[in-house]
């Protein structure tokens, strides 16, 4: 009986496989969800993956390093159709992130090693560039800005670097460029992007005037920049 089963279930993978590449590759593939994008408004979830770093500017050439994780990203889409080829996007969504900071001049753990875990919640205003529709594929171009807010920031903090506390900024801006594959399947439409996110305002906070900081004194400027990628389904 298991042996029947799984020879059942292998003969359906490979039919829908067969199914999926007749679909999206034949010279005459059938159309899915042919009116679908000409809907004025739709909407969609994503799910995916994202790696954070920071830019940093000095007054005076150092080198702070940056270990970054692997975080994840969920969220919704709304898509208002502009024209044929343009629409506008907005993907409001919970990033999450972990990056660790390693400053140099400092020999003890507790001085040189700074955590700066981010719960953002991400506000992005998109403008998406779609080619013609080929079969069920049609690639796009994607920008725009977006604003985020940190839930995880401790700017109001009073405490700084020298009680340990690497302070951020709640509340962060940037411009967003990437691209992407719509595929159309029989039942909805699967979008891998991938995206490039570029901080334009300063992240950092200042430790606490009075005395000389060796974390924060010598940062002209610190920006989050990522990489994003993300499954949309519509």
């Amino acid at each position: 009986m298991k042996k029947a089963v799984i020879l059942f279930l292998l003969v359906l993978t490979t039919k829908g496989h067969s199914q999926f590449a007749k679909n999206m590759f034949s010279k005459d593939p059938i159309i899915n969800l042919e009116n679908f994008q000409k809907q004025r408004v739709y909407f969609g979830y994503y799910l995916g993956f994202n790696s954070f770093d920071f830019k940093f500017d000095y007054k005076i050439q150092q080198d702070i390093q940056v270990k970054k994780t692997t975080g994840f990203n969920v969220g919704v889409v709304a898509d208002l159709r502009l024209q044929e080829y343009i629409s506008l996007r907005f993907e409001p969504g919970l990033y999450y992130t972990k990056r660790d900071l390693y400053f140099p001049n400092f020999t003890s753990e507790n001085d040189y090693l700074r955590e700066v875990n981010s719960t953002y919640i991400h506000f992005p205003l998109l403008l998406k560039f779609s080619s013609q529709r080929t079969g069920n594929i049609r690639p796009f171009l994607v920008g725009g800005v977006s604003t985020t807010l940190n839930l995880s920031s401790n700017a109001k903090s009073q405490d700084d670097n020298f009680q340990q506390k690497f302070r951020v900024k709640q509340w962060t801006a940037a411009y967003e460029l990437g691209l992407g594959i719509d595929i159309f399947t029989e039942y909805f439409i699967f979008s891998p992007s991938v995206r490039g996110m570029f901080g334009i305002t300063d992240e950092l906070i200042r430790d606490n005037p009075g005395q000389a900081s060796g974390w924060t004194d010598n940062i002209d400027s610190m920006k989050s920049r990522a990489i994003l990628i993300n499954f949309t389904f519509h």
